[in-house]
């Protein structure tokens, strides 16, 4: 009898043990999240540097001066009662209309009225009272226009008189100017400017469109449409220079005074 009941205990015990399935047995990995698994995909295309800060440019008066068409400024409008070396003050005209869209005259061929840089002088750099030449001049440093001096501002290379594919590549930037009382001479072999005289102050303004001038000379350069800024607040942001504007030959070729149908694409660089 005691053999029988070993033998009943002994075939409960294997059944037992054969009914266990690998099936019910839980999976090592599961729970376990795969690293990577729900983490967003990297953006395969992030937007690009697109170079925030204002365009450095310089404007003399056959673009903004008191009578000029097509706006006929007063004297008042452009600061012509403050003109000194070294102002750096926004003219009353572009202070107090903020917001507003005008057009302005850019001069005839060999007698441009905007200019860009395409790198600053290294004498600018060291000047002070920054470690950037660009807004040593924008603050009139010493030799840049402080106190009237202006040491370090004849025969400035990289000075570019703007034509009209020049000024089309500035379409929708946005430009901070000083503006001359006078003419800005320039010599093109090689090409740099004379850049005494007096100033008017400072200007802001988004270049909305750029446009073929009607009804002049044949030596007309375009007409550009301008949104203006608050001067002040863009001289206290970044400065870029035009790297790469068209160089003219001489004062009189090209005679390039028809914005082009395809605009080459502007590159700016930070001012140093």
């Amino acid at each position: 009898m005691r053999s029988i009941i070993m033998v009943l205990l002994l075939t409960l015990v294997m059944t037992g043990c054969s009914g266990t399935d690998n099936d019910d047995l839980p999976d090592p990995a599961e729970g376990i999240e795969n690293p990577g698994e729900n983490e967003p995909d990297p953006d395969p295309d992030p937007d690009p540097d697109t170079g925030e800060g204002a365009v450095f440019i310089l404007i003399d008066e056959e673009s903004i001066d008191n009578g000029n068409e097509p706006n006929n400024f007063s004297e008042t409008d452009v600061n012509d009662q403050l003109a000194e070396v070294g102002l750096r003050q926004p003219l009353d005209y572009f202070e107090n209309n903020i917001g507003e869209e005008i057009e302005l005259y850019t001069g005839q061929v060999g007698d441009e009225g905007w200019f860009a840089f395409t790198a600053i002088s290294s004498s600018w750099v060291s000047a002070g009272p920054t470690q950037l030449g660009a807004r040593n001049f924008i603050e009139a440093g010493p030799g840049l226009g402080q106190d009237g001096s202006e040491d370090l501002l004849d025969e400035v290379p990289d000075v570019i008189p703007l034509r009209a594919t020049g000024l089309a590549m500035l379409t929708g930037q946005t430009v901070l100017a000083v503006v001359y009382d006078s003419d800005i001479s320039i010599n093109y072999d090689p090409i740099e400017a004379n850049l005494q005289g007096d100033n008017l102050g400072i200007v802001a303004f988004e270049i909305l469109e750029v446009n073929a001038r009607t009804g002049g000379s044949d030596s007309d350069l375009p007409v550009v449409r301008v949104l203006i800024k608050d001067a002040g607040e863009i001289a206290a942001g970044d400065l870029l220079l035009f790297s790469n504007p068209p160089i003219p030959e001489s004062s009189s070729e090209p005679e390039d005074i028809t914005p082009p149908s395809n605009v080459p694409d502007i590159v700016v660089i930070e001012a140093n």
